[in-house]
C-alpha cells in the first residue's frame, strides 16, 4: 500500500466516523432542548453528593457477638469509667464536670445540697456508660449560693470547648441569674436523653 492509498483510507475511516457522530448528535439535538439537558446535568450534579447517604451494608455494621459490649468507649475517659461510685471523678456522668461534686457536700448526682440553688443555665456533654454501653447528653448545672464545699474537685474534659462556645465549656460558672448568691458551691451532672 502507498503511503497516499494509506492517508486516503485514514481520511475516509474518519469522515465515516465524523459523519455517524454528527448524525447522532443531530438526532439527539432534534429531540431535546438545551434547558432540558442542563436542567438534567444539574440534578445529576445535585444528587451525586447523596450517594454516600444511601444505606450500604458494611461489614463494621456487623451486630456483635454475644457477649460483647455493644460498642466500645469513644474517649479514654470512658474507657476507665466506672458505674458503682457516684462520689468519684471516673463515674460515667463525670466526663465533661468541671468543679465540686454535690454528691460531697450534701446533694445528689442530679440535685443541689440543701441551701443552694440550681443556675438556670448549663453546659452539656455527652458520656459513655459502660454499664449499657450506651451515650448519654448529660446536662452540668452549678448549684449556687453558698461557699464551695471543696471536698471531691473532679476535671473531665470530654467534648470541652472554648469560652466562645459556652453551652460546652466547663470554666464557666453559671451562677449568674440564680435571683440568690453568685457564690459557687458544686455541680450536677443530670442525664437529659440518649445521644445518638
Amino acid at each position: 500500500m502507498l503511503p497516499s492509498e494509506h492517508t486516503q483510507k485514514t481520511e475516509q475511516d474518519v469522515s465515516l466516523f465524523d459523519r455517524m457522530t454528527e448524525s447522532v448528535l443531530r438526532h439527539f439535538a432534534g429531540r431535546t432542548s438545551r434547558r432540558g439537558v442542563v436542567a438534567r446535568l444539574g440534578g445529576l450534579a445535585a444528587a451525586v453528593p447523596l450517594f454516600p447517604l444511601l444505606p450500604v451494608s458494611r461489614a463494621s455494621a456487623a451486630a456483635p457477638a454475644a457477649g460483647k459490649a455493644a460498642s466500645k468507649a469513644p474517649t479514654p475517659f470512658g474507657a476507665k469509667a466506672q458505674v458503682k461510685d457516684a462520689n468519684a471523678c471516673d463515674y460515667w456522668r463525670y466526663c465533661a464536670i468541671d468543679g465540686n461534686l454535690c454528691t460531697s457536700c450534701g446533694g445528689g448526682v442530679h440535685s443541689c445540697p440543701p441551701g443552694t440553688a440550681p443556675s438556670p443555665t448549663s453546659w452539656i456533654g455527652s458520656c459513655y456508660n459502660p454499664q449499657d454501653g450506651n451515650s448519654y447528653m448529660i446536662a452540668y448545672r452549678d448549684c449556687c449560693g453558698q461557699d464551695s464545699c471543696n471536698e471531691v474537685t473532679c476535671l473531665g474534659t470530654d467534648g470541652d470547648q472554648p469560652s466562645y462556645r459556652p453551652m460546652a465549656n466547663n470554666d464557666i460558672i453559671w451562677c449568674f441569674g440564680t435571683g440568690t448568691s453568685e457564690m459557687y458551691n458544686c455541680s450536677t451532672a443530670a442525664v437529659v436523653g440518649k445521644a445518638s
